[in-house]
Formats: C-alpha cells, sequence, structure tokens
C-alpha cells in the first residue's frame, strides 16, 4: 500500500523520514517499499565520502543537470565506524581507498543503501560476493580518460630515468653539476605493457611515439590493436627496457613482480606501476633493487598506501617503513595515486558517475555494473 508522506516543519519532517522511511528523505511524494523512483517528485539522496575539495568542485559543477540527485559531502572516508552515517540515503559513493569490506555492506544494508557508486575504475576493495548477497549494486567509471593515466606512467618513467626531479632541486640551490642526472634513451629500445585495457592501449601509443617497439602481455589479448605485439610473459619480462604495469588487481594478478619474475627481468630495467600497489610484491622489489636490477623504478601505488593515500602525512610517523625503505633508493620516484587527476579526468568521473547515479534513479539499463569479470 503507498504512503503519502506530507510536508512537516523541519524537526519533526527530519525525525519521521529517518525513523520511518529511511530511503525517501523528501517531501510530498508517493512512497512504496519496491518501487523508490518511479512516481511522483522524486529524489535520490547520496552520502559521498571522503570528500576532497576538487571532488567538491567537479561533483557540484555537475549537479544542476541532474535535479533529481542530492549529494551530501563529508570529510569522513567510509569504514566499520562511518558505515551507519549512511541512515537515510539511497546511496554512497566512494573512491578506491574505502574500506568496502563484508562488514561495511552488511551495514550499509542495514542502513537501507541500495547502490555503491564508485568514483574509479578499479573495484578490488569491494566485496562483490556480499553487495550480491544483499542486494547492493555496484557502479564504477570504468574510462575516465585512460590517457590520463598514462601519460602519467610516462612522465614518471621519464622522471626516474632522467632524474629531472632532482635536477630541479639542485638547479634551485645553484648547482649545476651534471653528477647522478644521467639517463638512457627511450628510442629503439623495448616497452613491455602488461595488461592492454583502455590505459595500456593509451601507454603502448605514447612509447610508439618516443620511437619504442612495443610489445604486451594480456590474459585477453585484443587482435585489433596493430600497433603492438603480443608476447609470453616470460618473453616480456626478459625482453623489455621498460615495463609498465597496466593489469587490474585479482587474485590472480596479486603480486605478479615478485622475485622469480623479478629475476627473468634484464638488468637495467625500468618498471613503472600507476594501476595497483598489490600487483608488485613490495619487499621483493626492495631486495631487486638492493640488488641493482632496476636501473629506475616509478611508482604511483604501492602496497600501504590506504591508510594515507590523499592526506597529509607530514608531520606524522607512519605505522610502517616500507614507503621510506622505497624513498631511500636514488633511482626511486613515488607519487601519491595521482594519475587519475587531471581537468577531464575528473570531469569525467563527475559525468559518469551522476549517470550511474540518474540510471539507477530511473530505473534504466545500468552499464557501468561491477562484476568480478568487467574489471579493466
Amino acid at each position: 500500500m503507498d504512503t503519502i508522506i506530507p510536508k512537516q516543519n523541519h524537526f519533526f519532517d527530519k525525525f519521521y523520514r529517518f525513523s520511518h522511511f529511511p530511503n525517501s528523505y523528501y517531501y510530498g511524494i508517493i512512497f512504496s517499499e519496491n518501487n523508490y523512483f518511479q512516481r511522483g517528485a522524486t529524489i535520490m539522496k547520496i552520502l559521498f565520502y571522503d570528500t576532497k575539495s576538487y571532488d567538491r568542485e567537479f561533483f557540484e559543477k555537475l549537479l544542476p543537470s541532474y535535479p533529481g540527485i542530492e549529494i551530501k559531502f563529508i570529510e569522513a572516508n567510509i569504514h566499520e565506524e562511518t558505515a551507519a552515517l549512511a541512515h537515510g540515503y539511497d546511496a554512497i559513493c566512494a573512491f578506491v581507498n574505502a574500506d568496502l569490506g563484508a562488514p561495511v555492506i552488511e551495514e550499509l544494508h542495514r542502513q537501507g543503501v541500495k547502490l555503491i557508486l564508485m568514483r574509479c575504475a578499479g573495484y578490488n576493495n569491494v566485496d562483490l560476493e556480499t553487495t550480491a548477497k544483499c542486494g547492493i549494486q555496484v557502479a564504477r567509471v570504468p574510462g575516465y580518460s585512460p590517457e590520463a593515466v598514462a601519460e602519467h606512467a610516462m612522465a614518471l618513467a621519464l622522471t626516474a630515468n632522467r632524474h629531472t626531479h632532482k635536477a630541479y632541486i639542485k638547479c634551485r640551490e645553484n648547482n649545476f653539476a651534471l653528477n647522478g642526472l644521467m639517463g638512457v634513451n627511450f628510442y629503439q629500445k623495448t616497452a613491455g605493457i602488461i595488461g592492454t585495457g583502455k590505459i595500456g592501449q593509451a601507454m603502448a601509443k605514447i612509447c610508439r611515439g618516443f620511437g619504442m617497439k612495443v610489445i604486451a602481455y594480456d590474459l585477453f589479448p585484443n587482435k585489433n590493436l596493430d600497433f603492438l605485439e603480443y608476447v609470453s610473459l616470460d618473453e616480456l619480462l626478459s625482453t623489455s627496457d621498460l615495463i609498465s604495469l597496466h593489469c587490474p588487481m585479482t587474485p590472480e594478478t596479486e603480486h605478479l613482480i615478485n622475485s622469480e619474475t623479478i629475476a627473468k627481468m634484464k638488468d637495467g630495467v625500468i618498471l613503472v606501476n600507476t594501476s595497483r600497489g598489490g600487483l608488485i610484491k613490495t619487499d621483493d622489489l626492495i631486495a631487486g633493487i638492493r640488488d641493482h636490477k632496476f636501473f629506475a623504478v616509478g611508482l604511483d601505488v604501492y602496497e600501504e598506501e590506504s591508510a594515507y593515500v590523499y592526506e597529509d602525512m607530514s608531520s606524522s610517523i607512519l605505522p610502517t617503513s616500507t614507503i621510506q625503505r622505497l624513498l631511500s633508493f636514488p633511482n626511486v620516484t613515488m607519487t601519491s595515486h595521482q594519475g587519475f587527476f587531471t581537468v577531464e579526468a575528473l570531469t569525467n568521473i563527475a559525468e559518469t558517475t551522476l549517470e550511474n547515479a540518474k540510471a539507477f534513479m530511473d530505473g534504466a539499463e545500468m552499464k557501468n555494473l561491477s562484476t568480478d569479470q568487467s574489471q579493466t
């Protein structure tokens, strides 16, 4: 049976809505338990976790084009202690560093959340088995300017190779000596791309532009790509001068780069990772660096980043020493998971996320649902 929710005074209305209809936080609409957004003046409420100033800027710029959607921005990230804040919201919006394991999903389910909007491509931090059991859909942003990440991968490779970050600091101190700044040419060298989704393809094209031979490895080769050559993983590891990781994080790819695969690489290889930190077993990477296996390493992601990525930790003592150990090596360059961070990419992320919400609200086809098979 449908129930009409009348307008109330502000205090009583807020209490009444939260207590009795947690998924219908709006005035004078027709509500039906199995038909949230089908009739009447509809509003979809989204709780936006881990808000940064740039998130708010780009989402609020587009919100007027989505009149049926309201967003509450909060600074807290989502975890077991903050999941209950989603009471009264139809959806939550989270990022790659969110804790969306089974306990959090179950709490969201208890609070009435029906949709998780991931404002990123990856979703290895989401327990999809639990979301399926709880009837919560998970939507993502599968392609938000792959060129942004690929260009950052090449920037890391060039910086690590030519030591431009060190040269900048030296010149600021009037030190124009070239000691410690020697690099190698990329021209006519071999680039190995692991993972040929949209980002991997963009990186392959950039490498081609540098005059490099491009080889690639992917569990599912794309035969339509004529600008690279697919080879076995072993061949890629043993012949590449530059190896760039662009595959998703799955049980099969976790610690893909380990002592065994590092041993197969050429001496003096350059390794770049802008995909997921868990693709590399960090302790094995450190051992390889100490053994002078790598000419340079460029990392935008790393295993221990989730607790403090995007946060200012400059006045804190980090609980583990892995990052400090990596930064202690002169041939390692690190950035803070910023490969996506361009105007174009942030615009695409906001637009696709809001389109995902609108499709859910309208009962339309959800084109960007996350499944175990679709992550790229």
